[in-house]
């Protein structure tokens, strides 16, 4: 069965661009479309989508206090932030309201196919700048803390190396390249760090990270 996905964003030359790349995937389906985040309320409860692409800004009612409400009657329902705004506060806002990614409008067409498929299946995302930006929040709020450093860690030297990395926001291409290994060698390298913290994704592995001074 298809994804079913409603697109929101108060931009109608974006709505038709998002929906014309979706419906080129034959595992998605765009079920509605709405332009701010009043009419992306009620169109949710009336269709019960599986994803939600939300623009932040928006007139009427914006994304992050649709988020808000709509996570209050669909729980199941998974919403992904789509915007311009790399801004730390509506970022934590976002993920406060419940939303399950932010990603930035600039993510290539096959990122964003992705995104929606892994968001489907419980994956939290962020984008790399994104991401950067929250971890700096949080050195911020334990400023003068003691960092709790594992002492007893199950991660090698070098899965250190890149969980410091992950944790400034860096891609595997990136990480890849720092350490003149293969993207693929890097994105084994993610996948332990994963499996042996037991951790879900690269946003918990980054917030780890900083609890431990690893960042």
């Amino acid at each position: 069965m298809a994804i079913q996905i409603l697109l929101v964003d108060d931009q109608y030359l974006i709505r038709e661009g998002i929906s014309s790349l979706l419906e080129l995937e034959e595992d998605l389906e765009v079920v509605g479309m709405a332009a701010n985040g009043k009419e992306a309320i009620e169109q949710a409860i009336d269709l019960n989508p599986n994803i939600i692409l939300m623009d932040v800004r928006m007139p009427e009612l914006n994304g992050v206090e649709a988020t808000a409400q709509i996570k209050q009657s669909l729980a199941n329902c998974q919403i992904i932030m789509l915007t311009t705004f790399d801004d730390e506060e509506l970022i934590v806002q976002s993920l406060l309201a419940g939303a399950c990614g932010y990603l930035m409008k600039d993510i290539p067409p096959h990122d964003l196919v992705q995104a929606i498929k892994l968001a489907d299946s419980g994956v939290f995302q962020l984008a790399p700048e994104v991401a950067g930006k929250l971890i700096g929040s949080l050195k911020t709020q334990r400023h003068g803390e003691v960092p709790k450093f594992p002492t007893d860690t199950p991660l090698t030297t070098r899965e250190l190396e890149v969980l410091k990395l992950l944790a400034k926001g860096n891609t595997n291409k990136e990480i890849a390249k720092a350490f003149n290994l293969s993207e693929g060698t890097i994105k084994n390298h993610v996948s332990n760090i994963l499996m042996r913290l037991e951790l879900r994704d690269r946003t918990q592995a980054a917030v780890y990270a900083v609890e431990h001074g690893l960042s």
